[in-house]
Parts: C-alpha cells; structure tokens; sequence
C-alpha cells in the first residue's frame, strides 16, 4: 500500500503535490518524494519520513515547474532504506521518473531479464524501479527521437505484456508529459480529475479521489484495469485501452480498511461500503445470536467507526466512543516490527473507563491480522472493568499472506492461518468472536458497482486473482516478510549507519 499523484498544471504544482499527498499520508508513513519538471530540468526531494517532515520550505522552493509526481511510501518486503523512497528515476530514454502502488508478483524474473537481455542496472531491492526501467526499455524500442501518445501507448502495453501482479504507477517523460496506468485487473487504485483555470484545464492523477476533492478537482472516473492515461505538456487529455481482456477485480481490503471513508473507489462510496459491512455484521449476530446480551458496541479507532455506527442501529444496542486515540501515532499496521507494534497499541489508544465497566461490551474492528493489537485491546477493556468483551471483525478471518502490496506478513504470523475461529477467539480472549462472511462483504462492496466482476480476496481465500503466485513464490516471500528476516535487515542498515557515521 503506497500512495500515488501526478500533475499536469498551468502554474507551479509544487503546493498542489504537497498537499495532495498530506491527504494520503494514511497510504505511507515510510517515506516520501516529489519529483518536479521545468525547462528540461528535473528536481527532486525525497526521504523517509511524514509529508510534513521530508519537505521544508527549503524544498519545496527548489521543486520548480508545472509538472511532477509524488509518492508516500511504506515498505513491504523491501528495507526501509531511504534509498528506496520514490519518485524513481532513469535518464535513458527522454529522462523517465516513475511512481508505484503495488507488488510485481514476477519482479526477480524481471530483474534478470533487465539485466540480461535490456541491459539495465537495478540500484535498489525496490520491484518500483524494475517497473521503471521495464517501460523505460519499451519505450526506448520505439527508436524514436521524438514520441507521441501513440508511442507511450504502444510501451505500456509492451510492460503490461511482461509485468504481471498489481500495479498502479504514475510515470513523468520529461518535456512530454504524465502518464498514468494500471494492471490488467485493476488490484490498486487510480483515478483522475480535472479542474479548470483561467489558463485553462489542469488535471491530477491520484491513488484515491479524496485528494482530488481537497484540492477542488473534479473526479473524472477511475483508470480502468489495463487503461493508460496521458496528459501532456499542454493539458490535452489521452486514454487507451492496452491490454486485450482486461478484468476489473480491485483489491476488497481497499474498502476494508486502507482507503479513507471519504474517497471513491471504482466507483463505490467507502464510506456507503462500509454502512453495508455494518449491517451485514448486524444481520449474522442476530440470526446466530439472536438472545445475545450486548450493552454497548465501541469502534476501535478509526477505520472501524462507520462499520460499528450501523451495526449498532441495526442491532438497537448504544454506539459509544470507548477508546481516546492519540493521533500523533501512526497506524500500528505499518509499524514495521512486532516489537515496535506491540509497544505502540498503548499508545495509540487509551480507554475510557466509565463506558466499559460492568458492562458487556461489543468491541468493532475493520480486521484481525496478526492478533497481536487485538489481544491488547481486549485486555485494556477488562483492566478497566469490562464484564464480558465481545469482538466483531468487519471482514472474514485473514488467513493467506497478500501479495499485491499489502505488508500482510507471512502465512504463521497470521493468527487465523491453520486455527478455527474458535481457536482465534480463545488465542485474542474475546468472550465471543463475529467474522464477516465473505459472501456478505463482497456483496457489501458489490451493490455500490455491479460492474466489479470480481474482488481480489486472495487474504481470506489464498486463491490469487492473477493466477501466477506458486507455493515456491509465497515460500520466497514468506522468507523476506517474516519478522526475523525484517530484524536482520533493520539490524543491517542500523550497523551500516552506524559505520557511516563512525567515518
């Protein structure tokens, strides 16, 4: 899960790009860039850290031009290294600097033929920058001097002919224009909006459209699945369509939890999504619990909100806010170790008493993945008086690890993989655990786009919609996500910092 803009404006755009990335901070918290164009010329800033912290004003006056790309960055089987944060860059051919939501699921096949056959150099662990260099090398096989859309068409279908797993990626050719396009299924998000000027129509690419919005763009429509888009220097608008039998099956966790409540994604409200998952939740706990002795449904912050507000409408039972959240911390999902993870639950969150004690209480999350945030929260509520805690998770158990972008960790590090959601229950010490049933949260997303012929829901189910991941590539990956592999390689750059200060 990265975040994703481009912009093509009539004046600098560089207030523009800061801004639009703030709004999807939530996407990553790692690291982030912007690379800006003006007069043939290319700058850029880019560092680990909050929007607000990798740009000062500093920068933000040497990010010249009325065109650029933005990134916000969390790792997923990659270091944390700055050196991996985005806008990448080549200068062969035109000067290419690339953007990328995602995970290429044949990235180390690609990096081999980069190297071999396109004779390419890969700097960095990052499959961003194999992406990069793969539409670089189509592009540069069109031996042209000068391109047109035609050409930066022709080049996105010849990556979408190699590259195969999710991607959504912004791509500025310098002196040409940006370019937008997304996998053949469409796994990540991407949409694009146009806002008018006095010197006429600007327009903004963006991982979701709520950053559309702040900045008083107009969404457009979403990019579909396999679809390029290109503005160029002018603020012309050109779309194809480049690949053959493109299926529109976007990533369900979107509208789960990583999107913001306020965007649209292909073309469903998340925050109507998630008023549906509410009430699906509602539905199963009174046709299986139809006696249940429920007092109060509490959300746990923030993403869970909208999901308990209807379960407990639907339920007729009190919503009360039982958890104060410190809002300087960032998302425990994107902590990158468990350590680190564990240690932040208290916190982020501090419970308040008077709405738990001698009380039954229905605790609401979004999902359970590692258990470990779950377990916590769980026990604050019964440190502070709790009589029975009860625990609903907006979507089904998560069992497989996801492979398109998501930093979801290897399989054993799952606390539902291989247990019965009894044994999931007993292992959180929840009093009773309610799962969404899988058919009822696709429904949930489904009846906002009957269009989306399928979700990709490969966490719950381990049948992956590209139909390419083989039990050697989750083995391979399972190595890198694993939390050992993670503390070796945090322990690795620490010693080489380390070194480089010594010096």
């Amino acid at each position: 899960m990265c975040g994703i803009i481009g912009m093509v404006g009539k004046s600098p755009v560089n207030q523009a790009l800061y801004d639009a990335l703030t709004v999807i901070q939530h996407r990553g918290q790692d690291a982030a860039g912007i690379m800006t164009y003006d007069q043939g010329q290319l700058f850029l800033r880019k560092d680990n850290g909050l929007v607000r912290d990798v740009f000062r004003t500093r920068h933000m006056l040497q990010l010249r031009g009325n065109m650029g790309i933005g990134h916000v960055r969390y790792p997923t089987a990659g270091c944390s290294s700055s050196a991996e944060a985005q806008p990448f860059y080549v200068n062969s051919p035109y000067g290419i600097s690339l953007a990328h939501n995602g995970n290429l699921t044949n990235g180390e096949q690609l990096k081999g033929e980069i190297y071999r056959e396109d004779l390419r150099h890969i700097n960095t662990s990052s499959d961003s920058e194999v992406l990069l260099n793969v539409f670089a090398h189509e592009l540069q096989a069109q031996g042209k001097l000068r391109i047109g859309p035609e050409d930066v068409f022709a080049a996105v279908t010849a990556v979408h002919k190699r590259a195969r797993g999710a991607y959504a990626a912004v791509a500025m050719i310098n002196g040409y224009g940006i370019l937008g396009f997304r996998d053949a299924y469409g796994i990540r998000p991407l949409c694009f909006g146009k806002r008018e000027t006095e010197a006429g129509a600007e327009y903004m690419l963006a991982s979701e459209s709520v950053a559309l919005d702040v900045l008083g763009f107009k969404l457009v429509r979403d990019v579909a699945p396999g679809e390029a888009v290109f503005i160029d220097m002018d603020g012309q608008l050109h779309t194809r369509q480049c690949v053959d039998k493109p299926v529109y099956a976007p990533c369900i966790f979107e509208f789960v939890y990583l999107a913001r409540p306020d965007s649209m994604i292909d073309d469903v409200a998340v925050h109507k999504a998630r008023l549906r998952m509410g009430e699906k939740l509602a539905a199963k706990v009174l046709r299986e619990w139809p006696d249940h002795d429920i007092d109060v449904v509490i959300p746990i912050p923030d993403t869970s909100r909208t999901v308990a507000l209807e379960m407990s409408y639907k339920l007729g039972v009190t919503f009360r806010e039982g958890f104060m959240k410190n809002r300087y911390i960032g998302r425990t999902f994107i902590m990158p170790g468990q350590t680190q993870r564990k240690k932040s639950v208290r916190q982020k969150l501090n419970p308040v008493e008077l709405e738990f004690r001698g009380k039954n209480v229905m605790l609401v999350d979004d999902s359970i993945v590692r258990g470990t945030t779950s377990q916590q929260i769980i026990q604050m509520a019964r440190d502070v008086g709790a009589k029975k805690v009860y625990f609903a998770s907006a979507a089904p158990p998560v069992r497989y690890p996801n492979v398109y972008g998501i930093d979801m960790p290897a399989a054993q590090e799952l606390i539902a993989h291989n247990r019965s959601e009894q044994e999931i229950c007993e292992a959180i010490g929840a009093d009773r655990l309610v799962f969404q049933e899988l058919d009822d949260l696709v429904a949930a997303v489904r009846r906002g786009n009957k269009e989306l012929e399928q979700l990709d829901c490969s966490c719950f189910t381990g049948e992956y919609i590209t139909g390419d991941v083989s039990t050697e590539y989750l083995s391979e990956l399972e190595a890198q996500r694993s939390e050992e592999s993670k503390q070796a390689r945090d322990a690795n750059e620490a010693a080489t910092m380390g070194l480089h200060n010594h010096e």
